[in-house]
């Protein structure tokens, strides 16, 4: 393994000890307007940005949400506590779920958990799932250095500058695998246990309407 290698290993593994999420304390006590939940969202999670132009939320994205049920409407143009955690959900989601799946894995959730008052809600289910954090980061971090010292050792009878470049492509293919099966396993999951037969699909739409 070479100084750059090493750099580069290093670097990863300080990106993974960044990675947080919004804690529940830190989302406001009170309902917010639209633009408010916009702005609170985009500073707390402006680290997850990969270029500076990019938006995490927007009204538009938002407006998007309601129209496919993934969001309960606001009351009074005001989004509580339980919007910007069904937000939150929607954000880490999106980038591996269609807008289908999302729906069949939070509306169960939101449909049970977003209203209530005493006992398990939703804020107490974000936090325990998110508590599951730190010990997840420590798993993934021996995982991904793994399978860097793996790769490493690939093409091992080439000239440095092709072997790097091709250690490196079977660095980034072997993080696209694992990947693409918990992407598979997520979805077939989905399907089995959360995809409503077409007679629930019917009477959940009807109990949809009647909200």
């Amino acid at each position: 393994m070479t100084i750059d290698e090493k750099d580069l290993l290093n670097s990863i593994l300080k990106s993974l000890k960044r990675i947080d999420y919004i804690k529940p304390e830190d989302i406001p006590g009170i309902d917010l307007y639209m633009d408010q939940v916009t702005t609170f969202i985009n500073e707390q999670l402006a680290a997850t940005k990969r270029y500076p132009d990019d938006k995490i939320l927007t009204k538009t994205m938002i407006n998007n949400y309601a129209k496919n049920n993934l969001l309960p409407p606001p009351e009074k143009k005001k989004y509580k506590k339980e919007h910007l955690l069904t937000l939150i959900f929607i954000y880490y989601f999106k980038s591996i779920l269609s807008i289908s799946d999302i729906q069949h894995l939070l509306n169960p959730i939101t449909d049970k958990y977003f209203s209530v008052n005493g006992g398990l809600d939703l804020t107490a289910i974000y936090q325990e799932v998110f508590g599951l954090e730190k010990d997840e980061t420590d798993l993934l971090a021996k995982d991904i250095i793994r399978k860097f010292n793996t790769s490493s050792h690939t093409f091992s009878d080439l000239p440095e500058e092709e072997r790097e470049n091709l250690q490196l492509f079977s660095f980034l293919c072997m993080l696209s695998f694992d990947v693409y099966v918990k992407r598979m396993l997520i979805e077939k999951i989905i399907d089995a246990k959360l995809t409503p037969k077409p007679a629930e699909k019917g009477r959940r739409t009807k109990d949809q309407q009647k909200k």
